[in-house]
């Protein structure tokens, strides 16, 4: 049984406008995927609703439980998600030269999204249980392998965006545990060192979209397309708007992937400047609450996860807005909660449960 006293901590404000992108992203994956003719029964808005009606059930059962058993658990969850990106490599249903999903009755999920959350956990519960001792360099090994187990599975699918989201969560858990900066910095430069060798890893149509972020117009109809075409659609909207499912290139079909990966063309087109600063605003008072827990929280754990949950939502954020207006290349990264797609829906509304969890219980520890 959940203690009620510690509801008086439950941040309803983060609840509400949780909700409310979710509204948003209906409205917008609605009038993204209206000149497909779907029946309600058969529509993604429909599929939507139901990925978030399962998110909702698990929201509500992680903030009756203390986020400590999660953490006892972390290492069994994080071993268990490691077997399915394994598993997926072998028998994931491959989708636009991606083998990333596991199709199960009608219902498809990516085991990538939930490595997220899973390695929160995990280097949460390593770095909680060393608090004392995270400034010893031989106590940053545990967290590395951590970190590149599942970077190299989910690499192999190929998913180069969500592979390179883990890389902040990571620094961000080593940052407030107590690492010192010099081994962050040295770490992120051998990184950067890499990269020269790194490239020669991509397939030929990652290396492609690096290439046209630099320059859309190498290949206007092929990898450029896309980007293209979206900031025709972001600047057309102007101040705001031409009005819900009123985008020219969001109706016509001149936008490919505008209910996944570029939604915010969608709503840049038909809700303007106007609209689009309304949804940056309510992204970043998550990601300001998330900091608010963290900062307020004394228990390591707790501060941890919270942490890692703040900067997995502002990266995801920052590079899906700015792919979608050319200031960072296409890495397939959904935007939270308003993109398409089941797995990144639940994994979002698990991790806001881990908000609201940590900060009903960050005066307990």
């Amino acid at each position: 049984m959940t203690d009620k006293r510690l509801f008086k901590n439950f941040d309803k404000t983060l609840l509400v406008v949780t909700f409310l992108i979710f509204i948003i992203g209906l409205a917008t994956i609605h009038s993204a995927t209206q000149a497909k003719d779907l029946s309600f029964n058969d529509s993604y808005v429909l599929k939507q609703i139901n990925s978030m009606a399962i998110g909702i059930i698990l929201l509500i059962i992680i903030i009756k439980i203390s986020y400590q058993r999660f953490i006892d658990l972390s290492y069994i969850l994080y071993l268990i998600n490691i077997g399915l990106l394994a598993l997926v490599l072998v028998l994931g249903h491959v989708r636009l030269g991606a083998q990333r999903w596991f199709s199960i009755g009608g219902f498809a999920f990516q085991p990538s999204e939930f490595i997220k959350l899973n390695l929160i956990l995990a280097l949460s519960c390593y770095v909680g249980t060393k608090k004392d001792s995270m400034k010893n360099f031989t106590n940053l090994i545990i967290p590395c392998i951590l970190l590149a187990v599942p970077f190299v599975l989910v690499l192999l699918q190929p998913d180069l965006g969500t592979a390179l989201l883990l890389l902040p969560i990571f620094f961000s858990i080593l940052l407030v545990s107590g690492v010192e900066y010099k081994y962050l910095i040295g770490m992120l430069v051998l990184g950067l060192s890499a990269m020269p060798v790194f490239w020669h890893f991509l397939r030929e149509y990652q290396r492609q979209r690096l290439l046209v972020f630099i320059n859309p117009n190498v290949d206007p109809l092929g990898a450029g397309y896309t980007i293209i075409q979206s900031k025709i659609a972001v600047g057309s909207g102007g101040l705001f708007g031409k009005g819900w499912l009123a985008g020219t290139q969001n109706q016509l079909n001149f936008l490919p992937e505008r209910h996944t990966d570029f939604i915010f063309s969608v709503i840049g087109e038909e809700w303007g400047y106007f609209g689009a600063i309304v949804v940056i605003f309510l992204y970043f008072f998550i990601i300001q609450r998330a900091l608010i827990i963290a900062s307020q929280t004394s228990d390591a754990y707790g501060r941890a996860i919270a942490t890692g949950i703040a900067s997995m939502l502002a990266v995801q954020v920052v590079i899906n807005i700015s792919m979608t207006i050319g200031l960072m290349p296409v890495v397939g990264i959904p935007l939270p909660m308003i993109s398409y797609g089941g797995s990144s829906l639940i994994t979002t509304l698990v991790a806001v449960g881990f908000l609201l969890n940590v900060g009903m219980r960050r005066s307990t520890f």
